[in-house]
């Protein structure tokens, strides 16, 4: 085997005696057109080698920096909507924002501040930099099964539909309440809201929330659950976003900052009642995946026999928690982003018909240790309804042998066409997680 680095030219070092001071053997000699495609080779086969180790080793998935207000903002995008571009320079220039905004790969417009937007701030929360949804997220959990019929997977399918309220529905009777969290310390809307809430455990919400069997690269069948704190989240996050504007205008007025952005001080009790109130319905939200993983789970043992199931995972994407970045302890607002630190694990959801994926986070100090939470808009819901073809989109589906949950135009708003290429968007953010798991879509259950 030729060595690579004695192929050189003879102009470089005169005769071979300068040129092999070192012992080594004189080059073999390859003349004519043989040589030069060897050359060539050799130099392609380098290039390859270097490009591979640069991916492997240097990954900056991170597309572009935006330096022109008050602090930086990272983006982990190509394109955003000019609403959502807005909200995010509004958000760089809060007074108490730090360090940097991140702006995940599926990131689109919400209210006050983007979908797929992280904050870090300092010593304030603001509860529309969470959201309405709070601890909306995801769960999965493998099971035994490698493979089940489509006559048992649409009885499967259909009994879900049946035991799971959907949309606006709740359980006509409310659910024990050892199976609600617990309430500690002053909570003004939960306990208002508390009988009402234990019909809402368990039921899946409409929207992009879903209830999907899919089968994994590992070969398994897998059970995916996207579902929030429903009526009682809203409410809550109503209630103190109300307050923070009634704290910000007669405080803060000279501040500056937009409505939409209106923060409460963590020093102050108003403050501190919405991070108590606001853990609980992360914890109701995550009880209501739960029981909706069990009920599914009860299902499939019907029609598919008893079944095991392992791996369960379950991870929020509308909250604010207190960490430590850049030597700064600070509130991490995560707003359809979730939190990805080094060895995490974590689910990114496709749009209907497209791959989910389980990923490990990367831990990138440059996010706040955050990814995306799924695909992203690209439509609005009444845009989508209105545009997209249903015949198109249902036999995207149906040729892919999946049980959807589009019946009639109004349910285009959650086609795939109104999302984001799920691919690309991990390609985004190869620098965040580690994809561990691809799982493709079986049947979904929607409301």
């Amino acid at each position: 085997m030729v060595d690579v680095a004695q192929v050189v030219r003879a102009s470089d070092c005169g005769s071979e005696g300068r040129r092999f001071k070192s012992g080594l053997p004189p080059p073999l000699r390859i003349s004519g057109n043989a040589g030069d495609f060897f050359i060539m080779y050799i130099i392609f086969t380098g290039i390859c080698v270097l490009l591979l180790y640069v991916k492997v080793f240097f990954i900056n998935a991170m597309k572009r920096t935006i330096n022109t207000e008050k602090i930086p903002i990272k983006l982990w995008v190509d394109k955003i909507e000019p609403g959502a571009l807005k909200q995010a320079r509004d958000i760089a220039n809060l007074s108490l924002a730090f360090h940097h905004i991140a702006i995940m790969a599926d990131c689109h417009e919400g209210f006050g501040m983007p979908i797929g937007g992280v904050l870090a701030a300092r010593n304030v929360v603001i509860p529309n930099a969470v959201g309405v949804d709070i601890g909306c997220g995801m769960c999965a959990l493998k099971t035994s099964l490698k493979e089940i019929s489509r006559k048992k997977l649409i009885n499967i399918s259909r009994d879900i539909n049946r035991v799971v309220p959907t949309g606006f529905n709740h359980h006509k009777k409310p659910q024990d309440p050892s199976l609600m969290p617990e309430v500690k310390g002053r909570m003004t809307v939960v306990e208002r809201e508390f009988e009402k809430a234990r019909h809402q455990l368990g039921t899946l919400g409409g929207g992009n929330h879903f209830i999907e069997v899919q089968k994994g690269s590992d070969g398994f069948i897998w059970i995916m659950v996207h579902s929030g704190s429903r009526n009682l989240g809203k409410q809550v996050a109503d209630h103190y976003y109300r307050k923070a504007v009634n704290i910000s205008e007669k405080n803060y007025k000279k501040a500056n900052h937009p409505k939409q952005l209106s923060f409460l001080p963590l020093d102050t009790n108003t403050g501190q009642d919405y991070i108590r109130e606001m853990q609980y319905c992360i914890d109701f939200a995550y009880a209501s995946r739960k029981l909706m993983s069990e009920l599914s789970v009860s299902i499939f043992n019907e029609h598919a026999g008893e079944i095991t199931v392992s791996d369960f995972i379950n991870i929020a994407h509308n909250y604010a928690s207190i960490e430590k970045h850049f030597g700064s302890e600070v509130v991490v607002h995560r707003k359809g982003a979730t939190s990805a630190a080094k060895g995490e694990k974590g689910i990114i959801p496709g749009s209907q018909g497209t791959s989910s994926y389980i990923v490990s986070g990367k831990g990138n100090p440059e996010s706040f240790r955050s990814c995306s939470h799924g695909a992203g808009r690209i439509m609005g819901r009444r845009e989508a309804q209105k545009n997209l073809d249903i015949k198109y989109e249902t036999e995207k589906l149906e040729e892919k042998g999946i049980l959807h949950s589009i019946r009639g135009k109004r349910d285009l708003d959650e086609a795939s066409g109104a999302y984001k290429n799920i691919d690309e968007v991990m390609e985004n953010q190869e620098d965040l997680v580690e994809i561990l798991l691809k799982l493709d879509p079986m049947a979904v259950i929607k409301g």
